[in-house]
């Protein structure tokens, strides 16, 4: 699996790529001192696994992800251990507390190995489509709600926020969640922030940088990142 070490301490990055050299499906294809460096690197290569440190200059790990229109699987490394909880709120497959031994390494690459065989073997038709009904529960509030209602899906905070009819309920679930679990043929993700039904696109504009703007049925509007764009203008040509 194609691999990308994070980490502010450059001795802390050549004990672990010293410590993964044992594995022989893991490949360490490059690594990084900050989110800055991380960021571009994961854009362009594309990972399937980052090890990442929390606490870095500038911005952390969690802010890293944030900013990530799609992430990898990532194992957390940090010297300290009062993030774990967080760390699972991020949806990372382990959490390893620096000085990191070798077994935990060994349970945290084989963990992300079942995952990828496991995704891999997945399929669309294990995803959610417009046909499906949801429940939707927000404070004393519930809905069931068929997906083919759902306008768009917009992070708010640690919530994802759902639009349809006139409600905007706030689920506990992350954006990248919801990607993996919703059918690309009727959600798309069309930025960091926003999965937009297609079925509620209006009309569509050209915008800055040969990005477009999208205009949603309902009233909202979405910038499409640059490259979405592209993938949306893949997804809606022959």
């Amino acid at each position: 699996m194609r691999t990308l070490v994070v980490d502010d301490s450059r001795l802390a990055r050549n004990e672990l790529k010293r410590l993964l050299k044992e594995f022989d499906h893991v490949n360490v294809i490059g690594e990084a001192a900050n989110a800055m460096e991380a960021k571009e690197k994961i854009e362009v290569e594309k990972p399937d696994l980052v090890f990442l440190d929390i606490q870095m200059p500038g911005k952390n790990g969690f802010e890293l992800l944030e900013e990530l229109e799609h992430i990898p699987y990532i194992v957390f490394t940090t010297a300290y251990d009062e993030y774990a909880i967080k760390a699972f709120e991020y949806n990372a497959l382990d959490y390893l507390q620096k000085p990191i031994q070798k077994d935990r390494l060994a349970g945290a690459v084989s963990k992300v190995g079942e995952k990828i065989t496991k995704d891999e073997a997945k399929d669309d038709g294990d995803r959610m489509t417009a046909n499906d009904q949801v429940f939707v529960k927000d404070g004393d509030n519930c809905w069931f709600v068929q997906l083919a209602n759902v306008r768009m899906l917009e992070v708010d905070g640690n919530y994802t926020k759902l639009y349809f009819d006139e409600h905007k309920p706030m689920i506990p679930r992350t954006l990248n969640y919801l990607e993996s679990r919703l059918d690309t043929k009727t959600f798309f993700r069309a930025n960091r922030q926003q999965i937009i039904n297609l079925k509620w696109v209006d009309r569509i504009e050209p915008w800055f940088s040969g990005s477009i703007k999208i205009y949603m049925k309902g009233g909202q509007e979405v910038d499409v990142s640059r490259r979405q764009t592209q993938r949306f203008k893949e997804l809606m040509s022959f």
